[in-house]
């Protein structure tokens, strides 16, 4: 398999058009044509996960957190970054990362941590808008099922649990070709009424390209009708942190204590306890200062993050209990979620489990 075969494989399952727009996520270093001979799932790539991969014979690394993130003008080694892009390129290793893509994928980042606590009833904290688009196009109704069936293939038509979604509406369509024109139906230098019907679709805006390509392939016209139009509706599958319920009510001393046990923290950083039994729980992996507002909206009881600052612990405002286990923590079974589905989508292949520590904090 190439690297593009491999990545591809994980774009099914956190597509890239979902990732916020400030991230760099995708192939990073290396050849998207390179034979892979192994893969190495990490959730930093530090010198020592590039070590770790040549040992194991493995020249793509999956990568949660982006080597590459901000520009770089120089590629000098004087930083662990500009090291650690010279040593995978010296030994012929490509880089990958789906970060942010991750995070917001249905059964991503937050999803694994709602498994590690037991939480059921569980949903996206703050969906993503803008993902969803509708297709409106027109087709002679004879060809309508082809056409239809082309489309739901390439993706169109899927609405959550339901498939081959569409909406049909018959009329006259009229057209007169020019003398360059190769028409279908019709002929040259004749007004032509056909009887067309008008479909329409939704898909998700990661397959924009596969759709129009469907669409151009399996309609009988010479030139396609057809108009795209992003929808505002936000998308309750796609979107960032997840809130769930517990299945039964506990204490908040006894909610945290598990939660230290459950997510291998050293410690929890917390607002003031409320004195109000844990049911509802949102979480949100790596730095989720910007959710505590949705927390409190969505009528969490905690809200599990990393990274709030001295003042943002006052936002909790008696509503909420907000608590932070680190960002290494709450992102730490990422590349176990990669790993299991990577093994199941390739399970003839070696994928291997990196066992370099890369948590930059220690705890004294």
């Amino acid at each position: 398999m190439t690297v593009k075969d491999i990545t591809q494989i994980l774009e099914d399952f956190a597509p890239l058009a979902f990732a916020e727009d400030f991230d760099n996520v995708g192939l990073l270093v290396g050849n998207a044509n390179t034979e892979v001979s192994g893969v190495l799932v990490t959730l930093d790539t530090l010198e020592n996960v590039i070590d770790e991969a040549i040992a194991k014979n493995c020249n793509l690394i999956v990568s949660f957190h982006p080597i590459v993130f901000g520009g770089l003008k120089k590629i000098t080694g004087k930083n662990y970054v500009e090291r650690v892009v010279i040593k995978a390129i010296k030994n012929d290793i490509a880089i990958y990362s789906n970060h942010t893509a991750l995070d917001n994928a249905r059964h991503g980042v937050n999803a694994k941590i709602s498994e590690m606590l037991g939480l059921t009833n569980t949903k996206i904290l703050i969906p993503q808008k803008s993902t969803i688009k509708k297709l409106t196009t027109y087709v002679p109704t004879d060809n309508l099922e082809d056409v239809k069936n082309a489309l739901f293939k390439a993706g169109a038509g899927e609405i959550g649990n339901y498939s081959e979604c569409s909406f049909s509406v018959e009329g006259n369509g009229s057209y007169k070709a020019n003398k360059n024109a190769n028409p279908t139906k019709g002929t040259i230098g004749t007004n032509h009424i056909e009887r067309e019907t008008m479909l329409t679709c939704v898909f998700g805006k990661n397959n924009e390209s596969a759709i129009i390509k469907s669409l151009q392939s399996s309609h009988p016209y010479e030139e396609v009708a057809f108009d795209i139009q992003s929808i505002e509706n936000t998308n309750p599958y796609i979107g960032i942190g997840m809130i769930g319920e517990l299945e039964n009510k506990v204490t908040e001393t006894e909610f945290l204590t598990s939660l230290k046990l459950k997510m291998n923290a050293k410690l929890v950083r917390h607002s003031n306890f409320l004195n109000k039994p844990i049911k509802k729980v949102a979480v949100l992996g790596g730095s989720g200062s910007f959710a505590i507002g949705a927390a409190k909206a969505a009528g969490a009881d905690v809200f599990i993050t990393a990274d709030l600052k001295y003042h943002q612990f006052y936002e909790a405002e008696n509503q909420i209990v907000l608590a932070d286990i680190g960002h290494f923590e709450t992102e730490q079974f990422t590349k176990n979620l990669l790993v299991d589905y990577l093994t199941k989508k390739i399970p003839n292949f070696a994928i291997h489990l990196s066992e370099s520590i890369t948590n930059p904090i220690n705890y004294f």
